[in-house]
């Protein structure tokens, strides 16, 4: 996969992608990154990037010409998606998070003051991101959470590849606990059923505590999935105590 990042702040990127798993896929070729700098685009000696927005109002709006070309100098395909992040777009879910990673090309264009001229939003972009129901500085922190997300999808990138299938949100439910050695830690020991050494028991002792902790958590899960005779047998055994 190549992702590419229009950004007025490209130095940001360096350290989030230069370490752990992100850093190792590079080297493996399983993705590149490519950030590109909004700036290098402008037409003028200050490099403005930005203008007051038409019919007045507060605060600065990102110009579109810049954008325009930063993105047709980077010769996308008809396949590339090009995703704005942005707090007006569609939620990213994991399920997003999956269709993504099956793209071979990304183009991320990163928001900054009060948003993108809207001929960038109606001509440019497949897509649409927010990561959540709040406000940063700009569309950086954001890009680099899809990005995360997106490419560990990719085969290869998580060496232990079930792990990725335990993972909350992969299966519309919040993880179970997890506990490691030692077996007493400070007076607290780990639940006996992960002592016994019962793959089966073990499985149905994880499967509840995730329907458990779904159901007190995030409640608006439980109600999008599509729950099993099993699972709804567990939740009146967690609703009746």
């Amino acid at each position: 996969m190549r992702v590419d990042v229009l950004t007025l702040f490209p130095k940001m990127f360096e350290g989030s992608f230069s370490e752990s798993l992100m850093s190792r896929a590079q080297e493996k070729g399983l993705f590149t990154l490519h950030l590109t700098n909004i700036r290098d685009f402008t037409q003028d000696k200050h490099q403005t990037a930005d203008d007051s927005p038409y019919g007045g109002g507060s605060g600065m709006v990102m110009k579109p010409e810049p954008i325009f070309e930063a993105v047709n100098s980077l010769n996308p395909n008809k396949k590339a998606r090009v995703i704005l992040m942005c707090p007006s777009g569609e939620p990213l879910t994991q399920q997003k998070v999956i269709e993504f990673s099956k793209e071979e090309h990304l183009i991320i264009i990163c928001g900054h003051y009060e948003g993108f001229d809207e001929r960038v939003r109606e001509n440019l972009a497949t897509d649409e991101i927010s990561i959540g129901d709040y406000v940063l500085t700009g569309g950086e922190l954001p890009a680099m959470v899809l990005i995360d997300s997106v490419v560990r999808q990719i085969p290869g990138v998580v060496k232990e590849e079930e792990s990725l299938t335990n993972e909350s949100y992969y299966n519309g439910l919040l993880d179970y606990p997890s506990y490691t050695r030692p077996e007493e830690f400070s007076g607290l020991s780990l639940p006996d059923v992960l002592k016994s050494g019962h793959h089966k028991e073990i499985a149905q002792w994880r499967k509840k505590e995730a329907l458990t902790r779904t159901f007190f958590r995030r409640p608006d899960l439980i109600a999008k999935m599509s729950l099993t005779e099993a699972d709804k047998a567990i939740i009146a055994e967690i609703i009746n105590g």
